[in-house]
């Protein structure tokens, strides 16, 4: 009776794990993460030295505001350890990206039993409302959702209401990274340097561009959460 009252379900690392590891493309990304992280070491003054903090986006981006890291002066077991917390928040964050690439990759319960490794099929969304369900379904994307609102909403007030922005774009950018780096690149081009007319327009462009890189960020999550939560299947009696 002790062992029928534990919980059956594969514990939530357990199954990031699995996502991450479990097919081509999500190991293919963390190929491609490892190749980043060797070029940083062997090339740590080039342009492409910080191409592992864009690969594990948004997440690890949110290091920006913890300033402890590389860099970080103080006797040696500080800049270690300071070292060592910036490299395993990268791997945790590269995982978290590989388990929501696995995610999307599998289309079948992890696990399930039957003749293959993964026998039942999960149902496919159909449409873009389909797609973004799982954006507003579980209160991880909602939690998400909140902060990308909270911080594009900064944002406009600091660029419209406020009299000096300042960096107000700063966390927008980090939060809804990667595909916020686009909406920064629209925002530039709809503002010439040479028409200041046009000015108005940059934010706007900006924060809505923004607003669709949280959407989707928020919609991979839930796809993740919506894995995470499928049931672990019992073993037949």
């Amino acid at each position: 009776m002790a062992n029928a009252s534990r919980p059956r379900r594969l514990p939530r690392l357990r199954r990031i794990l699995a996502l991450a590891t479990d097919n081509w493309p999500a190991r293919g990304y963390l190929a491609v993460f490892a190749a980043s992280v060797a070029v940083m070491f062997l090339f740590p003054d080039s342009g492409i030295a910080a191409s592992p903090m864009l690969l594990t986006a948004p997440l690890s981006l949110l290091s920006i505001a913890v300033p402890f890291g590389p860099g970080t002066q103080g006797s040696w077991p500080i800049e270690a350890l300071a070292v060592g917390y910036w490299a395993v928040w990268l791997l945790l964050c590269a995982l978290v990206n590989a388990a929501v690439i696995g995610a999307l990759a599998t289309r079948t319960a992890p696990g399930a039993a039957g003749p293959g490794p993964r026998s039942l099929p999960l149902p496919r969304p159909q449409g873009i409302r389909g797609l973004l369900t799982p954006a507003f379904d579980n209160w991880l994307a909602r939690g998400y959702l909140a902060v990308v609102a909270a911080a594009v909403g900064s944002f406009l007030y600091f660029s419209y209401l406020a009299p000096d922005p300042g960096f107000a774009a700063i966390w927008p950018l980090i939060v809804t990274a990667p595909l916020s780096i686009l909406a920064l690149l629209g925002s530039v081009a709809v503002s010439p340097d040479w028409d200041s007319s046009y000015a108005w327009l940059s934010p706007l462009v900006f924060s809505t561009g923004a607003a669709l890189s949280g959407l989707v960020n928020a919609a991979l999550l839930g796809h993740l959460a919506k894995m995470l939560r499928t049931p672990e299947p019992r073993p037949a009696a």
